[in-house]
């Protein structure tokens, strides 16, 4: 009878699947026909329903904020965002100076080298997270000569851990790609200070000839069943293709002073320029932006170490700090965030001068739903395309005029 057919066929003796095509509708589970690679993909790897469907997928939209812009000053590489007893707090890199940066090998004692150079820990607060008034004075200031973060302390991490609030940072006796840093710590009863300099670094680089044996940047903390985790963006001395650009590892500690134990499995992420963790149901997720080839994902991982991809994303924003209050909570429901603050380098620059902090939204939250933000079709204007850093630059033009005879050939020979 045709009722017991079942979706097979003999072709020479041998029993092969039937073939269908592919329906209009998207099916919820993964077809019991023949179907190619990419869209196995779909069903293994991705989600059926595109980027509608998938929880940890955005696009970003910016607000420009109302910090004043100033001459020789920077604001960047914000926290993130915490709110205590209605008012939201945030700490950034703030560095002002007698001029713009002058290089690695022209700075002086008052001239930075960097955008992040002769930087300070700086705190602002606001009432909606769009307007926001800057404190008169930093919130954390570099400690004096020969204590390690004399030269610079920067790209803050915060905390908040049992009712006290602490705040991470690089510190820096000299500014450089192939100078030591460790992450150092202070610490406050109020998000308003006073703080206080812990004397010891809580996490070292690396062993000497690993990934991350010279510098510890951008520490990140996120509270993952009970423990303390600070994620951090790691670098060899060594420079050259053959070595490891930017990785990111872990330490863990129950104490937010240290001693910090880095994971054995480090780097746990093998992209990424600035870190941004957070609390995602009983796992941790990340921000992966910039660099590496992973670049441009979210991923999630259920211990805090194995991080598979969950989505590619579109234009994130340059070392995000978002505002998600279920990161320090623990408690395995971590709800993600729907905006934050980031940083914006005026002229597209890494190490600019003046950078300025924006705001994001998005759609990174269990609570939330706004279809725009699924959008992943972006488009953009022709002033985009034709911007410095992605216009064609006259002396790659040239390159390419050059090696014109040689490697345009005819279609058809």
């Amino acid at each position: 009878m045709r009722s017991l057919i079942l979706p097979m066929l003999m072709v020479a003796g041998v029993v092969v699947a039937e073939t269908k095509p592919f329906p209009a509708v998207i099916p919820n589970e993964k077809p019991d026909f023949p179907i190619s690679a990419a869209m196995e993909r779909l069903y293994d790897e991705w989600n059926p329903h595109e980027d509608r469907a998938n929880e940890l997928y955005s696009n970003f939209k910016y607000t420009e904020l109302n910090f004043k812009r100033e001459k020789n000053v920077s604001r960047r590489d914000p926290t993130k965002v915490i709110k205590v007893d209605g008012i939201y707090h945030v700490w950034y890199t703030g560095r002002r100076t007698e001029c713009p940066p002058v290089g690695l090998k022209k700075m002086t004692e008052t001239q930075p080298g960097t955008d992040w150079d002769l930087a300070d820990i700086w705190h602002a607060t606001s009432s909606n997270g769009i307007d926001w008034v800057e404190d008169a004075a930093p919130a954390v200031r570099r400690p004096p000569k020969p204590e390690q973060g004399h030269r610079s302390i920067c790209t803050p991490g915060i905390l908040v851990w049992e009712g006290k609030y602490y705040l991470y940072f690089q510190a820096y006796n000299q500014v450089g790609g192939q100078e030591y840093c460790p992450v150092r710590v202070a610490y406050a009863d109020s998000p308003n200070g006073p703080w206080t300099h812990h004397p010891a670094n809580v996490v070292e680089p690396s062993p000497e000839g690993t990934w991350g044996n010279i510098k510890i940047n951008d520490p990140c903390p996120v509270v993952h069943n009970g423990r303390i985790l600070i994620y951090y963006k790691g670098a060899p001395i060594e420079r050259g293709p053959e070595y490891v650009l930017r990785m990111q590892g872990v330490s863990f500690c129950d104490n937010p002073l240290g001693p910090f134990e880095a994971s054995t499995l480090n780097p746990v992420i093998n992209s990424g320029h600035e870190t941004c963790m957070f609390a995602w149901k009983d796992g941790v997720a990340a921000l992966v932006a910039l660099d590496g080839p992973e670049k441009n994902t979210i991923q999630w991982s259920p211990d805090g170490e194995n991080f598979k991809v969950m989505s590619m994303i579109q234009v994130p924003p340059v070392a995000p700090g978002p505002y998600c209050p279920t990161t320090f909570e623990g408690k395995g429901d971590g709800r993600g965030f729907t905006w934050g603050l980031c940083h914006i380098n005026p002229d597209g620059g890494g190490a600019a001068n003046e950078s300025i902090l924006a705001r994001f939204d998005c759609d990174l939250s269990l609570d939330h739903d706004v279809p725009v933000f699924k959008r992943n079709n972006l488009r953009f204007n022709e002033q985009t395309y034709l911007q410095q850093g992605v216009r064609l630059a006259p002396n790659v033009k040239a390159q390419i005029d050059a090696s014109r005879k040689r490697l345009d050939k005819e279609t058809i020979r």
